[in-house]
């Protein structure tokens, strides 16, 4: 069974330049969760998005490199269930001209 979260889009503190330790500015997430689905054993996809958003929030992270690999071990500690995952984080407003990000695929 996979779990498709596409532009999860919040607001946080990430980024190693001044201006971005000060101003939190808008991320966007896109997760692809692989489980074995069971009827009494499942992943709630919201639960999972709250997990993504207070991560992000509480770490503040300068690196978006660091974020993934703290995200994706966070979320395979929080959901055992997970066997693998795909996960893109993005800043869609850093640069003028383009969005940047960093994504991995993790199989546990």
């Amino acid at each position: 069974m996979k779990i498709l979260i596409e532009h999860l889009t919040f607001e946080t503190i990430i980024g190693i330049l001044d201006f971005e330790r000060l101003n939190p500015q808008k991320v966007e997430i896109d997760c692809i969760i692989d489980y074995i689905y069971t009827k009494n054993h499942f992943i709630n996809y919201a639960d999972v998005v709250a997990h993504i958003e207070t991560t992000m929030q509480r770490e503040k992270f300068e690196l978006i490199e660091t974020a993934l690999k703290v995200l994706s071990l966070s979320l395979k500690t929080f959901f055992p269930l997970i066997t693998e995952l795909s996960l893109t984080i993005r800043k869609p407003n850093i640069l003028l001209n383009c969005t940047v990000g960093v994504q991995n695929h993790f199989i546990f």
